[in-house]
């Protein structure tokens, strides 16, 4: 994903400034693509210079407020159908595990506790989220509707890091023995 579709995608929801679409940018869509403000600043210039967005009004201090145009829309819908999916997954989370072997065992167990509370906590934030979703709290239209699939995806990738964590935890791969040496198999 490219910040530029995110903001288009923001932008179809409606008008919105910078400061809007980097606090909305923030709170939907923080966790799986973060952006800075001078970032977002950059990007709305270049989308205007490109035709797919449009100031839609002026306010205070210099204030602009942004639009969609059918030329951005085209664009999110051209990449939402026509752009393959970069499944790259770039977390420091994962990418600090190849590393675990230059950590104490106290330290990589204090650490992967850590790690299992926060994926756990955050997991079900994202419930409670979807759980006001399923309930209709925030429409039930199109767009909620696609917000509880992210929900749901998010609380699955949450849940599943968290159990990660507890299994390199508990299973400690790092001092175990007995790791890596093949098992009988029963009746051996």
């Amino acid at each position: 994903m490219s910040l530029r579709h995110g903001l288009l995608g923001l932008l179809a929801e409606g008008p919105a400034s910078g400061y809007d679409l980097a606090r909305r940018f923030s709170e939907a869509l923080g966790l799986v693509w973060p952006a800075r403000h001078p970032q977002i600043y950059l990007e709305l210039n270049r989308l205007e210079s490109a035709g797919l967005i449009e100031v839609d009004s002026h306010g205070p201090r210099g204030r602009k407020a942004y639009r969609i145009t059918g030329e951005g829309r085209a664009e999110v819908s051209r990449w939402l159908t026509e752009v393959d999916v970069d499944h790259t997954f770039r977390m420091e989370t994962l990418f600090r595990s190849y590393f675990f072997w230059l950590m104490d065992a106290d330290d990589l167990a204090a650490h992967l506790a850590s790690e299992e509370e926060f994926y756990g906590e955050l997991a079900h934030r994202l419930r409670g989220y979807a759980e006001g979703k399923d309930r209709g709290e925030w429409g039930t239209g199109r767009q909620a509707r696609a917000m509880r699939i992210a929900l749901e995806a998010g609380i699955r990738v949450n849940e599943a890091l968290a159990e990660w964590a507890r299994w390199a935890r508990e299973t400690d791969p790092m001092t175990a023995e007995d790791f890596g040496v093949p098992k009988p198999a029963d009746g051996e």
